[in-house]
């Protein structure tokens, strides 16, 4: 697990720094929420890139939580991520497009996903999404 100071700009790309932006979910994860997906999608950018495998599982839903080890491609770096869309698509439902640039080997990798988000207990979870 890679760490930042709290004064670090956030991996998300917000412009907040990492302690006002994705750092107040990870380290409150089990008590403090992200209140909305987009907000839970750029926590769990940020998770990836900084290697929070406990953040990630604990936002993950039940239903499609991976239940191997987690682990992170060695030598991959996450190099930015642009939100294209979010909405609403019910009550206790939303998703989230994005693309999630990265670099592995010297080369270069877009991720452009539409990731799909419910909200049980008052709490947001992850589903699962499709690249695009």
């Amino acid at each position: 697990m890679n760490t930042l100071p709290s004064s670090a700009a956030c991996p998300c790309g917000s412009g907040l720094t990492y302690a006002a932006c994705c750092g107040r979910w990870h380290a409150g994860h089990l008590h403090l929420q992200a209140p909305e997906a987009e907000a839970l999608m750029r926590s769990r950018y940020a998770a990836y890139v900084l290697e929070r495998a406990d953040y990630l599982q604990a936002t993950w839903h039940a239903s499609t939580r991976p239940t191997d080890d987690f682990s992170f491609e060695p030598g991959l770096r996450w190099l930015g991520l642009e939100v294209k869309r979010h909405a609403s698509t019910g009550p206790d439902s939303a998703m989230v497009e994005f693309v999630a640039r990265s670099k592995l080997g010297g080369r270069a990798h877009r991720l452009h996903e539409t990731s799909r988000f419910l909200r049980e207990g008052g709490r947001w979870f992850y589903v699962d999404g499709g690249q695009t």
